[in-house]
């Protein structure tokens, strides 16, 4: 048996980003039905490097396929200037359940990117109003493409809003994109005020206040991925409608993060997890919702999904390279 090894190149020539929605779709719903293993991610700190390494294993079985698989990645601030190397770094193993046998070894910075970008479809999908077309980008960045992308999968996006402090940023999404859709760069209000909103950014203060979001937006609050990090203003959290992906990872280190430690936001404010609206438990956007936001963390089933997908493509479509690394 061989290893299938996967660069980024062949890991985006090999999943279609409908696909991947649709996995990770399914490991939401694993997710709340109990179907899944995910122990919490856990981290080895090494300040002496200014660094940090992080695993993020995960099995589920999805009742129609099951899959199992581990993410290790690192965050390493010093890399670009001292190493030219990007600050964050991930690979995926993935393997056979059934064996164990590592099925592949992939780039998971690019699987991060896509299974990110489907998590916001998959609640954009429940959340946003059925007949949204406008679409609002507040970061620019290589996650701005993959928001666009799959959110672009489940409604008719036709407007699209980018902000971003980079100016040059924003020039290069426009050009990517203008032959599909009508893209303008605008501010943070008017980004905002679309139908559905994206924000992802790194930033440490809310940058999105309640008064620039439509009455009835929906909301992927995406940036936030550690302590501290908050895009929005608290006052959209409690008077929208609150769906997050995981309770503990989103009061550490989600957007509820900060008010949540400060008491302005308690167990009373959150309508529940995004997989018990994919199953079912709770409603999708009813016609009483105004305000809709989505809490995302990122989980490793998400991640394991998506490697998924692209081995499975990857293996039909004779891409990447394989290897015998057990010699058996």
């Amino acid at each position: 048996m061989e290893t299938l090894l996967l660069d980024r190149s062949a890991v985006e020539s090999a999943a279609g980003i409908e696909d991947v929605v649709a996995a990770v779709e399914e490991a939401f719903a694993a997710y709340a039905r109990g179907d899944v293993l995910m122990p919490a991610k856990s981290y080895i700190e090494l300040d002496e490097y200014n660094g940090d390494f992080r695993s993020m294993p995960a099995y589920m079985d999805a009742q129609s396929w099951d899959a199992a698989g581990i993410k290790w990645v690192n965050v390493h601030p010093d890399n670009p200037d001292r190493f030219d190397l990007p600050t964050v770094m991930a690979t995926i193993i993935y393997s056979d359940p059934e064996t164990a046998y590592p099925l592949a070894i992939m780039d998971g910075t690019s699987v991060t990117l896509l299974r990110t970008g489907a998590a916001a479809a998959v609640a954009t999908k429940y959340l946003a109003l059925e007949d949204a077309t406008s679409l609002g980008l507040i970061g620019a960045g290589d996650q701005a493409v993959t928001q666009l992308e799959a959110i672009a999968s489940v409604r008719s996006i036709e407007r699209v809003v980018v902000n971003d402090i980079d100016d040059a940023a924003v020039e290069a999404f426009i050009d990517r994109y203008d032959h599909r859709f009508d893209m303008e760069a605008g501010s943070i209000a008017t980004a905002a005020s679309c139908d559905i909103l994206s924000t992802v950014t790194p930033v440490n203060e809310p940058i999105v206040d309640a008064e620039m979001v439509g009455a009835h937006t929906h909301i992927n609050a995406m940036g936030a991925d550690a302590a501290g990090k908050q895009e929005l203003d608290p006052a959209l959290l409690r008077q929208g409608r609150l769906v997050i992906d995981d309770y503990e990872q989103c009061t550490h280190s989600g957007e509820i993060n900060v008010p949540w430690a400060a008491g302005e936001l308690d167990d009373a404010d959150l309508d529940g997890e995004l997989g018990e609206v994919v199953i079912g438990e709770l409603p999708g956007r009813t016609s009483d919702d105004g305000v809709t936001v989505f809490d995302s963390t990122g989980l490793a089933i998400q991640d394991i999904a998506t490697a998924r997908v692209v081995f499975e493509a990857a293996e039909g479509g004779d891409l990447g390279t394989g290897i015998d690394l057990l010699q058996v």
